[in-house]
C-alpha cells in the first residue's frame, strides 16, 4: 500500500491511532491541527488523499472542504471527513460540500484503512 495521507485533526488520541492504522499499511501520514491554516499545509503536502475532521479549531472542517472544492487543483482530491457528530444532517452537508466519504467518531480502525485504500484507488 502507501500514499500520503494528510490528517487534519486536532484531538491527540485520534492523531494517534489513525497515525499508527496508516503507517503500519505503509501510508506516509502528516497532520495539520489548525483550521485557520489547513488549505496551506494541503498545498504544502500535496497528499493523495486528506481526512477532514468537522470541528477545529479557528475553522470548520465544512469551510475548508468549500475551498478545495473551489480550487482546480484539489477540486478532485480525495476527502475523508470526520465528525462526532454523526446526525442525518450532518451527512448531507458533508455531501452538500463535496465529502469522498463521511465517517461518524468513534470509529473501527479496518473502516478507517479500507476507505483510504479505495479513496486512492490501492
Amino acid at each position: 500500500m502507501g500514499g500520503r495521507v494528510l490528517l487534519i485533526e486536532d484531538e491527540p488520541n485520534i492523531i494517534e491511532a489513525i497515525r499508527f492504522i496508516l503507517s503500519r499499511d505503509g501510508w506516509a501520514v502528516d497532520v495539520h491541527s489548525d483550521g485557520a491554516t489547513a488549505i496551506d499545509a494541503v498545498a504544502r503536502r500535496s497528499p493523495d488523499v486528506i481526512i477532514l475532521d468537522v470541528m477545529l479549531p479557528n475553522r470548520s472542517g465544512y469551510d475548508i472542504l468549500a475551498d478545495l472544492r473551489a480550487a482546480e487543483g484539489t477540486r478532485d482530491l480525495p476527502v475523508l471527513m470526520l465528525t462526532a457528530r454523526g446526525q442525518k444532517q450532518d451527512r448531507e452537508m458533508a455531501e452538500r460540500y463535496g465529502a469522498s466519504r463521511f465517517m461518524t467518531k468513534p470509529f473501527s480502525n479496518s473502516d478507517v484503512l479500507t476507505s483510504v485504500r479505495e479513496l486512492v484507488g490501492s
